[in-house]
């Protein structure tokens, strides 16, 4: 089982997630409960033993659907990561709150829907303004002290938010945004996560399924990518004909475009895992088998250029010219 350690955690973990955003009908439709969990159950038999998931996913749906199998497996064997920032109301509005009272409340509940003692690694799904940063602290080394988390981090937080927060707490995860269409946090975020020795889960990897190589740019969606920027027009065809151009360069490797992409994201070397959404088994067999490929440096340049010119962004190659 291919394994990494996870930055200051110490924890070792699968270099692929189960993300599970996909059970948040908001965003992507209806994904039956059967299914997820045959996904759940594959990833596990691939050697994925890194779950991470929300409570604002579903509003606690996912919690729930991960806690059932959770039940079905030993608990010793995953590592299961969750985040909070809302307070829910009965009307299904909701505001950010991490006020100390009510992170206590969410971390109550989040237990409660995952059916476990302890959570492994609890985030800050984004950065709250109004509560001070040393009462989110406190409240979290106090969950911490009373054995309820094991380790925790942030979310959506740039660098400047983040060190911050470390000032009071010791937040040892972080959980970006990223891929090869959206390389902003190498600028500042990556590197200090990289310095400080920061456990790195990036999300969206796959940029919402543009990078698997499934599409031709002809498609069109019915979940909240029909509105995204990314799946429209002119854009979304440049993009997916950029991305099939790497299917040589996969086939050199012996990899799907998909499996070719995910390991070069993992090659970073401040990033250790990759959360990836999985509705079938199929998908979840896929991304496993990428674990532990490496791709030569020259080839990773290639994939990087190819994707962002793919946007009409400039970037630098192999050779350091900016092309």
């Amino acid at each position: 089982m291919e394994r990494v350690k996870f930055g200051r955690t110490g924890l070792f973990v699968s270099p692929v997630a189960f993300g599970t955003w996909q059970l948040s009908p908001r965003f992507w439709g209806t994904f039956a409960k059967s299914d997820a969990l045959s996904a759940m159950g594959s990833a596990y038999e691939a050697g994925v033993n890194f779950f991470d998931t929300a409570d604002a996913y579903g509003d606690g749906h996912a919690e729930t659907v991960l806690g059932e199998f959770l039940g079905q497996i030993p608990r010793q064997d995953v590592v299961v990561a969750t985040k909070w920032f809302n307070h829910f109301k009965p009307d299904g509005s909701r505001f950010p709150d991490l006020s100390p009272k009510h992170l206590a409340q969410r971390c109550e509940a989040s237990l409660k829907r995952l059916g476990i003692e302890t959570i492994d690694v609890c985030l800050l799904h984004f950065y709250d303004q109004l509560t001070p940063l040393e009462e989110v602290a406190q409240t979290l080394n106090k969950l911490q002290q009373e054995g309820k988390i094991r380790f925790y981090g942030v979310s959506n937080h740039n660098v400047e938010q983040l060190r911050a927060q470390r000032m009071f707490g010791d937040f040892d995860v972080a959980q970006p945004a990223y891929s090869f269409l959206d390389l902003a946090i190498e600028n500042d975020l990556l590197p200090y996560c990289q310095a400080q020795n920061i456990g790195v889960m990036v999300y969206s990897p796959m940029h919402k399924g543009l990078l698997t190589g499934k599409y031709t740019g002809q498609e069109s969606f019915e979940d909240f990518r029909a509105n995204h920027p990314d799946f429209q027009s002119e854009r979304f065809t440049q993009v997916c004909l950029a991305v099939q151009s790497l299917l040589p360069l996969a086939e050199k490797y012996g990899m799907s475009i998909y499996q070719l992409v995910l390991a070069a994201t993992l090659m970073h070397p401040a990033i250790q895992v990759a959360i990836c959404g999985f509705k079938n088994s199929a998908q979840v067999i896929e991304a496993a088998a990428s674990m532990g490929k490496q791709i030569e440096r020259e080839d990773y340049f290639q994939i990087r250029n190819t994707l962002s010119m793919g946007l009409g962004t400039k970037v630098v190659d192999a050779k350091g010219i900016r092309k």
